[in-house]
């Protein structure tokens, strides 16, 4: 299948965790686009639309193997949706995978009470490397000047972007899938994929690991997608 990757970060983050697994996707000969979501939590509420656009803005004509980092899964069936009939494959990397219809909110009650102690006054979030230790960070991504390159092109979301309920149409899943999991928080995401049917992989690593092994993972993409 030859098919242009478009690879989806996580809107808590940047195109960065991405531009490893591109340039090998590139060198193996495959069309690569990474959109930039770093500016969609600029203005009010809904924010999800503000996603969607931007990836169908970004898609080129033709077939499309579309691939979601993290938090970005939960938007795959809105840009099924609004890609209709250029999706060949869905590819979930250590992603959020949402229900089959109805809706899906953007984080759980837990985590929310998490991000609403983060928070300034103004409701803005610090940069998601902020959340944790230095160490931590630096664990996820070893090379000093990548994780610079990280951390510099980070949004500051608001909170209101993580109480947003997202709208999942139905039969969004009806195209082809396949799951990739590194870490364990995704071990359930990767078990309920298992159930649906798709093809399930796992390469251990931490949640950013396609910047630690982008090799591997542009290999389970390529291989995901044919």
């Amino acid at each position: 299948m030859d098919a242009t990757f478009v690879l989806v970060h996580s809107p808590s983050v940047g195109p960065a965790t991405w531009r490893a697994v591109a340039e090998e996707l590139r060198a193996r000969g495959r069309r690569v686009v990474v959109p930039s979501l770093v500016d969609i939590g600029a203005g009010a509420p809904p924010y999800w639309p503000r996603v969607v656009d931007e990836v169908v803005a970004a898609a080129p004509a033709g077939p499309i193997a579309l691939v979601a980092h993290s938090n970005a899964g939960l938007f795959m069936p809105l840009m099924v949706e609004a890609l209709r009939g250029q999706i060949a494959v869905c590819l979930f990397v250590d992603a959020a995978l949402p229900p089959r219809t109805g809706s899906v909110a953007a984080a759980e009650p837990e985590h929310l009470a998490f991000l609403g102690a983060l928070a300034d006054s103004d409701g803005i979030l610090p940069r998601w490397t902020d959340w944790w230790p230095d160490e931590a960070i630096a664990q996820l991504v070893p090379d000093d000047v990548l994780r610079r390159e990280v951390i510099a092109e980070q949004p500051r979301l608001p909170l209101a972007y993580y109480t947003q309920n997202i709208p999942v149409p139905a039969k969004w899943d009806h195209v082809r899938g396949a799951y990739l999991w590194f870490s364990e928080p995704y071990a359930r995401a990767a078990k309920e994929a298992d159930e649906r049917g798709w093809p399930v992989a796992r390469i251990p690593g931490d949640h950013l690991h396609q910047l630690v092994a982008p090799a591997d993972i542009a290999a389970w993409l390529v291989n995901a997608a044919l």
